[in-house]
């Protein structure tokens, strides 16, 4: 039976034996930035300094990772914690903090992972495990290439409008459904323009025919509500998603609904046993989270968002190999690593969207 397809990602994702609550986790069928390198995780804790300095040291600073798989990123984001921890011995002159010195970040730190699946084995018991973002945060909410995984609808265009896409979960195949709903019809025409479409007066556009090859669009909606939600829990700090996508002059013909297994990217069959994904509406989402925020976003590259972090992944000098060659070594791989991250056609190319809520965003903002 052919259903929508916002209905058809829901179970094939996230309901019973879905692929993001069962198996051994998205780590295995696709690359993000948190596996490929640990200089992801390394300039996500100066960013985490940054919002802890721009909220003045709060007794209680809380990171939260939305979407976070099995815990990657908050386990790196743990151990380089734990190895910025002070290490001068209790009684020594270093280790005696002035009255004004904050307690060491460290220790005030609250990492939490929002995810669907149950908590893996092993995980670091500091690491707090929930199904749901929490609210009254303080801190940094980060959501790494979780909002392309929000189920939305697809809708194709032809001489009478949009119209859903319906898709049988079995086999992947597409029918044309009903006219759009008012609220995803005023979507489409704010964020994807009828030019993006490709639209084929000439095509059946009837519920059951087949849609016409170049006329779809990807609704949305469903990721700003997800995305204003994620903004609300947060007090004070920043909501930061990292993600693919696309703005609203640039928005892709065909869409870019596909799938994901065992590291191959295959056609998007929601039948639970791969990742269904589709770029995101950067725009769309951005928007909807200020109007939630009440303050301006920042919108950039991965690229350079990384780099203002620090992390350039410049080569190091050639006089290191001769007076170090294993640093020389070590410092060569670190920048390779760090390359695949901030490469414009690759994850450089990733969108970071980066929210302020209700602190300053200078601090940490700065190019």
């Amino acid at each position: 039976m052919s259903i929508r397809w916002r209905d058809a990602m829901r179970r094939a994702l996230y309901g019973p034996g879905g692929f993001f609550v069962s198996g051994s986790g998205p780590a295995a069928h696709f690359r993000t930035s948190v596996h490929a390198s640990p200089a992801f995780a390394a300039a996500l804790l100066r960013l985490v300094e940054q919002v802890d300095a721009a909220l003045g040291h709060p007794c209680v600073l809380s990171v939260v990772d939305v979407g976070a798989g099995r815990g990657e990123l908050l386990r790196a984001l743990s151990a380089a914690l734990g190895a910025s921890r002070p290490s001068a011995r209790a009684g020594s002159p270093s280790a005696a903090a002035s009255p004004s010195a904050p307690v060491p970040l460290a220790s005030r730190v609250r990492l939490t992972a929002v995810e669907k699946a149950a908590r893996p084995d092993g995980l670091p018991e500091r690491i707090g495990w929930v199904d749901e973002i929490p609210s009254g945060l303080t801190g940094l909410l980060v959501a790494t290439e979780w909002l392309d995984n929000v189920p939305l609808d697809v809708a194709s265009r032809a001489g009478d409008g949009w119209r859903y896409l319906l898709v049988d979960p079995a086999t992947g195949e597409e029918t044309v459904g009903d006219p759009v709903g008012p609220a995803d019809a005023d979507w489409l025409e704010r964020w994807w323009p009828a030019s993006a479409a490709g639209a084929d007066e000439t095509a059946p556009t009837g519920p059951g025919s087949r849609h016409p090859v170049g006329a779809r669009a990807e609704i949305g909606r469903t990721r700003d509500d997800a995305w204003a939600e994620a903004v609300r829990r947060v007090d004070r700090g920043l909501a930061l998603a990292v993600d693919y996508g696309h703005l609203r002059d640039g928005r892709p013909v065909d869409g870019t609904l596909t799938g994901y297994r065992g590291g191959r990217q295959v056609p998007p069959v929601p039948d639970g046993s791969r990742d269904v994904t589709a770029h995101v509406a950067v725009d769309s989402v951005a928007s909807a989270g200020a109007t939630v925020a009440g303050c301006a976003y920042d919108l950039v590259s991965q690229r350079e968002a990384l780099r203002a972090l620090g992390a350039d992944g410049g080569r190091p000098p050639l006089s290191l190999a001769t007076g170090d060659p294993a640093g020389y070594v070590r410092a060569l791989a670190a920048a390779s690593a760090v390359a695949e991250l901030t490469d414009p056609a690759g994850l450089g190319g990733h969108w970071w969207l980066r929210q302020p809520v209700g602190v300053d965003p200078a601090s940490f903002m700065a190019r």
